[in-house]
């Protein structure tokens, strides 16, 4: 694996797998954007993220788990503790892990989200994965993408363009240690191909970091299929369907968020863009039991973002965080 500063794959299993799903317009197109996106994406720590997954150990893994609460790849019997010791050293130079828990021979990445219980929440409310082609948009370290995998889905792919969050897919994959329908593209959305092809589109988390929400959710709509399923989570607040708060220069600390609307201004919005039933299935605040500072990310997480005088509210003076699941569909 070559180790420089720009991210180097051959992603020929997806053009295959894009293919053998009767896709091969939508692999022509990702051979043409993959090789210019990848081009510009460099990070000045991405050769020593690479280097460090260069030396995981190759192991045989007795079980495999896509569908626990733990993405689990290899046993404790698998490996023995000086190797084990050698897995932690190396996923450690990886840091900071925020979606998850994984749990790799024996090493439990205790990742600042439970994004499992966000998985629960999300999960009775939609569409069977079962053969289902998904796109996972922002999709970090892609733990979710595995979670559909185990869900059943014939050919997941997650996008995200941060490169750290490549790293830690490419270091679960080496230990999943087989041909698997679930791929990484280190993209954003933007640069995403119209594809029209994709049964359901996830969007979690991401949807309150656009500057522009209305290009994001038709971006979203022409991705999807005819038919096909969105799930949007992210921000909200309360109101009915004109209200939306637009934070200052900061909200919890962070820069980069721009519009958190009501779940019913939500639902308008996407109704608005020409998707169909949109429904808010799911509205729960965010708890410091769910976002966390752990031994695997040892930044500022939720308890620093909050008044330490009234966690109703960001140390800013907004409510504090509230996530709301809204399901709809292209129409046919």
């Amino acid at each position: 694996m070559p180790c420089d500063n720009v991210i180097r794959q051959d992603f020929t299993a997806l053009y295959n797998d894009l293919e053998a799903c009767g896709h091969s317009t939508l692999s022509d197109a990702l051979r043409q954007t993959l090789g210019h996106a990848l081009s510009t994406l460099a990070h000045g720590d991405l050769e020593r993220w690479m280097q460090a997954i260069s030396m995981l150990p190759s192991l045989r893994p007795s079980t495999r788990s896509f569908d626990s609460a733990a993405v689990t790849i290899g046993a404790m019997s698998d490996c023995d503790d000086k190797t084990r010791d050698k897995i932690k050293f190396l996923l450690r130079k990886l840091m900071p892990w925020r979606k998850g828990p994984y749990n790799l021979f024996g090493v439990f990445i205790d990742t600042e989200w439970r994004s499992d219980w966000k998985w629960n929440r999300v999960l009775p409310h939609i569409s069977p994965l079962v053969d289902r082609i998904i796109l996972d948009v922002g999709c970090g370290n892609g733990y979710h993408c595995w979670r559909m995998y185990g869900a059943g889905a014939r050919l997941v792919i997650g996008i995200d363009p941060m490169p750290l969050f490549f790293a830690q897919f490419e270091s679960v994959r080496h230990f999943a240690s087989g041909e698997y329908p679930v791929h990484f593209l280190p993209l954003g959305i933007d640069v995403m191909p119209d594809a029209r092809c994709f049964d359901t589109v996830f969007s979690m988390g991401v949807f309150h970091h656009r500057r522009s929400p209305f290009d994001h959710l038709m971006k979203l709509k022409e991705l999807l299929r005819p038919g096909g399923e969105l799930v949007l989570e992210t921000l909200v607040v309360k109101g009915g369907r004109n209200d939306v708060l637009v934070p200052g220069k900061r909200y919890a600390k962070m820069r980069n968020v721009w519009f958190i609307p009501s779940p019913t201004a939500l639902e308008t919005w996407l109704e608005r863009v020409g998707f169909t039933g949109a429904r808010t299935v799911d509205i729960t605040p965010t708890t410091t039991d769910e976002q966390r500072r752990t031994d695997w990310m040892e930044f500022e997480s939720l308890a620093d973002f909050l008044d330490p005088l009234d966690p109703t509210l960001t140390v800013e003076g907004y409510p504090a965080p509230v996530r709301a699941v809204v399901i709809c569909r292209r129409p046919v």
